[in-house]
């Protein structure tokens, strides 16, 4: 018996053996896949997991992190499907490894992004420097409150920290963060961590897809490839309810008329059509775009958002390495979804 496996960069399927590893399959069927120690230990065959179920087998944490698995990495040299499957190795461009910090912060900017969305800026006071990919997120501790992620919506490099949080219904850490935070508040960072960050040397045309507090790190995204001068065409849209949920829409208008490879598109799914474009953000997209070879796409906000944008680029054709994907889970859906996860991926 054997599992069908296809390998995106090869454009080939393969059968792998029951009990066999995808690396010890490809390498048997003549393909180059990117390896080295093959036992766990080095991390050289990190793939992604686009579609399928495998089982892991030992392997060290320094290969591949919890956060990493968490965010469907795997190594092909310790993964046997448990059924079809695609995966794909990392390019060098997702390669991108940031020291790991823990840093003490103090709250020095605190305002109101929209009415349930809180603007939080923290300046490092001990645990740095603070390096990151624009569209990576970090572990934030307020005082008394659990951990949250969020991402970060300043560039690399700034010397504040600015995150975009989101209250939400019955969130512990958002209800401090919406009515008891105050500025000079001490607060702990810890990161960075995330995959769906910009990849800097790629010159096709950027979709960058938000959905309310999404925009923290698509703001991050698009800030960076206009900070590098990356020449393509970026498309970035923002999904969101109504005109009172709708923010930075200035500070974007201002950005294109910089920059006349930035296109902004608000998109707002109880708008009148007056002023802004209405109905589901992803349904925007479909209507602009037919065809997305050599596009990447960058989605962060809601999952169902996600989830609909993931399948729309699919549909057209993009390949799943591609598309770089932040779902925003609230703490409950955390938890339901940690309740689902076992051994396998």
């Amino acid at each position: 018996m054997s599992f069908k496996v296809r390998i995106s960069q090869a454009d080939r399927t393969i059968d792998v053996p029951t009990g066999a590893t995808i690396l010890e399959a490809a390498l048997d069927a003549g393909i180059s896949y990117p390896f080295g120690c093959q036992s766990g230990n080095c991390g050289a065959c990190k793939s992604h997991l686009a579609n399928g179920e495998v089982m892991m087998e030992g392997y060290s944490e320094f290969a591949l992190s919890d956060e990493e698995k968490e965010r469907g990495l795997i190594l092909a040299c310790r993964a046997v499907p448990w059924g079809e499957c695609e995966v794909a190795w990392l390019e060098e461009d997702d390669l991108i490894v940031h020291p790991r910090r823990v840093l003490a912060c103090n709250v020095v900017g605190l305002d109101d992004a929209t009415h349930d969305i809180k603007r939080v800026r923290l300046e490092i006071v001990s645990g740095g420097p603070f390096d990151f990919s624009a569209g990576q997120f970090a572990s934030v501790t307020f005082d008394g409150c659990p951990p949250r992620d969020y991402s970060m919506a300043n560039l690399p490099g700034d010397p504040i920290l600015e995150f975009h949080i989101r209250r939400t219904a019955g969130g512990a850490t958002s209800l401090h963060v919406a009515e008891r935070l105050k500025v000079g508040d001490r607060v702990r960072v810890e990161g960075p961590f995330g995959v769906a960050h910009l990849r800097e040397a790629h010159r096709g045309p950027i979709i960058a897809v938000a959905g309310g507090s999404g925009m923290a790190p698509i703001k991050a995204i698009v800030e960076r490839a206009l900070q590098k001068n990356l020449p393509q065409h970026i498309y970035c849209y923002f999904g969101v309810r109504s005109e009172r949920d709708l923010y930075l829409h200035d500070h974007f208008t201002a950005l294109t008329a910089k920059h006349k490879n930035l296109h902004f598109i608000p998109v707002l799914s109880d708008g009148d059509g007056m002023t802004h474009r209405c109905g589901l953000v992803h349904e925007a997209v479909a209507a602009d775009f037919d065809e997305v070879d050599g596009c990447k796409a960058y989605l962060a906000g809601p999952p169902v958002m996600v989830e609909a944008a993931t399948q729309l680029f699919e549909h057209r054709g993009m390949r799943r390495i591609d598309i770089h994907a932040d779902a925003f889970y609230t703490a409950a859906e955390m938890a339901s979804a940690n309740r689902k996860t076992g051994a396998e991926l």
